[in-house]
């Protein structure tokens, strides 16, 4: 059986099937004249046309929409793939610039690739890493600079990190979970971000750490993390009991006007 496939035989199909429908039905009354009969099936089977032919017009655009967000994501994945893979590239500045590519997929898709970027960049984070703020005696001028060079590539996944997540007061904001076990991080800040939990188990921080303004949706997770510097929580928001056991630290640490759990322990809060 022969397949009609072309649009426009269809359309003209249609137009003599209503033409002719309506012609029949008015000319079985015989209050209406031949002519207007014919007039009237005309404008019947022009309407129908005209139906048909914005109908198809809206399925080619819903079809050509559907291709452009298809390449759409091809692009971004392959843009994804390839700032992943110069994460690993040996020039701090290709790696930097990998960072904001990663961190421009997450401002765009954000639901594709925002919690994507996040685990990525954290994953960096927990890298090793070998600097004398963490203890590491390096007595190569060229290993030092490298070690500093990495220093300030760390930093810059802290930040992006930091601008990824979504303000405190945002309505409705989604908040990102951030595993940073085991990390090295220096000066570490989530000021007035929102984040969804946050796991901290044996991270090493240097010259201090700010969550002042800080919502914690979900757990948080401070195991064996060892802060060097001032650390910080004030008016930050726990939904759910932080867990501080083994928790060290050097400098002060502020809990003003934080909001726990009943019942919780907060290590030398003043």
């Amino acid at each position: 059986m022969t397949r009609l496939k072309s649009p426009l035989l269809w359309a003209f199909l249609l137009t003599a099937t209503v033409f002719a429908g309506v012609l029949v039905w008015l000319l079985a009354d015989p209050a209406t004249s031949r002519g207007d009969a014919l007039k009237t099936s005309g404008l019947a089977g022009g309407a129908t046309a005209v139906l048909y032919g914005l109908w198809l017009n809206d399925r080619r655009r819903r079809v050509e929409e559907a291709r452009h967000a298809v390449e759409r994501d091809r692009i971004s994945d392959d843009r994804f793939a390839k700032a992943v893979e110069l994460l690993g590239h040996e020039a701090d500045q290709v790696r930097l610039g990998a960072m904001h590519a990663l961190a421009g997929l997450a401002r765009a898709r954000p639901d594709l690739y925002g919690q994507t970027v996040i685990d990525v960049l954290c994953a960096y984070l927990r890298r090793p890493f070998r600097h004398p703020n963490f203890g590491a005696r390096i007595t190569e001028h060229e290993e030092l600079e490298a070690a500093s060079r990495e220093r300030q590539v760390r930093r810059t996944a802290q930040q992006l990190i930091r601008t990824l997540l979504p303000h405190a007061t945002t309505p409705n904001a989604r908040g990102y979970g951030l595993d940073l076990a085991g990390a090295r991080l220096d000066r570490f800040t989530l000021p007035r971000r929102r984040v969804a939990w946050l796991g901290m188990q044996r991270t090493e921080i240097v010259n201090g750490a700010d969550f002042s303004d800080t919502v914690f949706e979900e757990s948080a997770d401070f195991t064996g993390a060892t802060v060097r510097g001032d650390l910080r929580f004030d008016r930050a928001k726990f939904r759910q009991a932080p867990e501080f056991r083994d928790f060290t630290a050097s400098g002060k640490v502020s809990f003003v006007d934080t909001e726990v759990p009943p019942d919780t322990i907060l290590p030398g809060a003043d």
